[in-house]
């Protein structure tokens, strides 16, 4: 069996998610990411050990937007967690046993050569808008791009945005002050669904708290989303099962569901 989650403001949580949401009381906090020298991600004590007991009862695939220079800052995924594989840079690199897997990597090459315009004229596309994104631009491996903004958009701005790079094979996704644009054939659910083809196994349980996680999401049995997440607000409550809590204690809340759902299908 098959589980999988996303990272980032699902299962984990950076110190600005952790002001943004509050730490219940009685919560101890369990450092797992280390960049530039200090501790920037956090995940409940409890919930660690739930993660390392949902990994000996399934396949647990993290499954996150994160590059792979990035999503190897998470330390437990070194020392704790032994990892099968892990879905990258939302979809664009899978790892095995660590190393990106190359048939996936040639697949997924020529479907960008037939899915959709170059990064260049969407951003003269979005430049014709008027639309001023007040942040900083950032790469990710040069497949997609992102902003860290300083406000967001309007909705009226959001909706132009989103039909204009819908239009042109991009889609987008809002996390915390991060807006995405990735070109359409770089996807979660076609990298999840590899791997389980290429494993012969069902995908269980899986859990996320963006729109791009919903690609994924939808070809899972049971469907976790924490209650802060994008994607309760741009699709409602059908068909997920949503947290009581917010914030890391509802990283803690979607493990022991998996567990939950582990032990019922066992």
């Amino acid at each position: 069996m098959i589980t999988a989650s996303d990272l980032d403001r699902t299962l984990i949580y950076s110190n600005r998610a952790l002001d943004e949401f509050g730490i219940p009381e009685n919560i101890v906090l369990k450092p797992i990411e280390f960049h530039n020298g200090t501790w920037t991600g956090y995940m409940t004590d409890n919930a660690l050990t739930l993660l390392k007991e949902v990994s000996r009862n399934s396949l647990f695939i993290p499954v996150t937007t994160r590059t792979t220079e990035q999503f190897k800052r998470i330390v437990i995924f070194e020392k704790e967690i032994p990892l099968k594989y892990a879905i990258t840079t939302n979809g664009a690199q899978i790892l095995f046993k660590g190393e990106p897997l190359k048939d996936w990597s040639e697949e997924l090459t020529l479907q960008l050569q037939n899915g959709c315009i170059p990064e260049s004229e969407l951003l003269f596309a979005l430049k014709k808008t008027g639309i001023i994104f007040d942040g900083v631009k950032k790469q990710a491996e040069n497949l997609f791009f992102y902003y860290i903004l300083n406000c967001l958009p309007n909705s009226s701005e959001l909706k132009e945005i989103r039909e204009l790079a819908s239009q042109n094979g991009w889609k987008t996704s809002i996390q915390g002050r991060k807006l995405y644009f990735i070109p359409t054939p770089i996807s979660k659910g076609k990298a999840l669904e590899y791997i389980c083809n290429r494993e012969g196994m069902d995908l269980v349980a899986g859990a996320g708290d963006s729109v791009l996680d919903w690609e994924f999401l939808k070809n899972c049995t049971y469907r976790f989303v924490p209650s802060h997440g994008e994607l309760l607000k741009v699709m409602g409550p059908a068909d997920l099962t949503l947290t009581n809590q917010l914030g890391v204690a509802a990283g803690e809340e979607i493990l022991s569901g998996f567990l939950q759902t582990l032990s019922r299908k066992s």
